[in-house]
């Protein structure tokens, strides 16, 4: 943490909290002014870009990232988990690992985990690429090397599941989860079935139906996983590092799975299968320069392929309970990320390792 103790119990309720008096006691420095604009359109809640004023003499930032609850409560109850998750990354992980993110100067989350705020560096002019668009295979080595600086830190490291916004998932969750997905796969192939191919309705049922048996297979090695990576969450700065934000699906996993999840829907399919060999290979090139061993590049491709069953999850399930209202941009983003998962899933026989 930068700024203020983690442990304070202020939270900003909404935008208008975010005073002169609020961010003085959050930071330990005086504000004298704030000015706050809109920035982007969360799914899970919102976000402000602050520009502010210091007192003579109290030297501190200029501009920050407020990151808060969704304004509405019923949908901040939905997605309390992720607000917890993204909180106790910041106070607690983020400092254990090696993954560029913005630093943090200030986290608090109610007790009910309904509302939190963060206040993050604001990492301007770096670049976010729109998840449609589809990234070039520089800016997804530079992605897979930066993740490897998650997952290696903490690899297969038992203290993680003392922190109580972490857990592994077990037989129960597993059911759970696989049901989810199978109910919100219909309601999202209804959505959008004059936009998507017959395989890929198909792919897209069948992953649905694997879910709980995939997420108990191959359960290590294990790493804390960011869950969500993928071009939205990520900035590429043209003099710095590229930077991960949005931890709010944070998880103890196969750390496969979030390389295949970016490379499966952030990458155009022609350039995967022309690159992703060499792209799994600097993630596991990453792993080793940090002290991983006894995993060898031949086990982290096999499991890269099996990690693809991730993507129609994230991507459905997304889809189907964001908090954000529907728009045409975000359409063509959730059928841009299904329609590249599938077809990674079909190239790469990803089904048959299921079991």
């Amino acid at each position: 943490m930068t700024g203020a103790a983690a442990g304070s119990a202020a939270v900003a309720e909404g935008v208008a909290d975010l005073t002169p008096g609020f961010l003085s006691a959050a930071l330990g420095r005086e504000v004298v002014a704030v000015r706050a604009a809109p920035l982007g359109a969360g799914q899970m809640g919102a976000t402000h870009r602050l520009t502010l004023d210091h007192g003579p003499g109290a030297a501190g930032p200029t501009r920050l990232v407020a990151k808060l609850a969704a304004t509405d409560p019923a949908r901040r109850a939905q997605v309390a988990d992720g607000y917890r998750k993204e909180v106790g990354f910041y106070r607690h992980i983020a400092p254990t690992v090696d993954v560029a993110t913005p630093a943090c100067w200030y986290a608090a989350i109610a007790g009910d985990g309904a509302t939190f705020t963060l206040l993050l560096d604001d990492l301007a002019p770096a670049e976010t690429v729109p998840q449609a668009d589809g990234c070039t295979v520089e800016r997804a080595e530079a992605a897979l090397r930066n993740v490897a600086g998650l997952h290696a830190p903490r690899w297969n490291d038992p203290a993680l599941a003392d922190h109580d916004f972490l857990a592994f998932t077990d037989d129960g969750a597993a059911v759970f989860l696989g049901a989810l997905h199978v109910d919100a796969t219909g309601q999202f192939v209804d959505r959008y079935r004059s936009r998507l191919d017959a395989a890929d309705v198909d792919t897209l049922r069948q992953a649905a139906d694997a879910t709980a048996a995939w997420l108990t297979t191959r359960p290590e090695p294990f790493a804390v996983v960011h869950g969500d990576y993928r071009l939205d969450n990520l900035t590429f700065h043209p003099d710095g590092p590229t930077s991960a934000v949005d931890w709010q699906t944070l998880t103890l996993a196969p750390p496969a799975r979030d390389v295949a999840y970016f490379l499966g829907t952030s990458l155009d399919p022609d350039l995967r299968r022309s690159h992703e060999r060499r792209l799994v290979a600097a993630w596991h090139e990453g792993l080793v320069s940090r002290g991983v061993d006894g995993y060898d590049a031949d086990r982290a491709f096999d499991d890269y392929r099996l990690g693809h069953l991730h993507g129609p999850l994230i991507t459905v399930l997304g889809s189907e309970f964001a908090t954000a209202d529907r728009t045409p941009a975000a359409d063509a983003m959730f059928l841009a990320m299904a329609q590249r998962t599938c077809t990674a899933i079909r190239d790469l026989s990803s089904l048959s390792l299921v079991g």
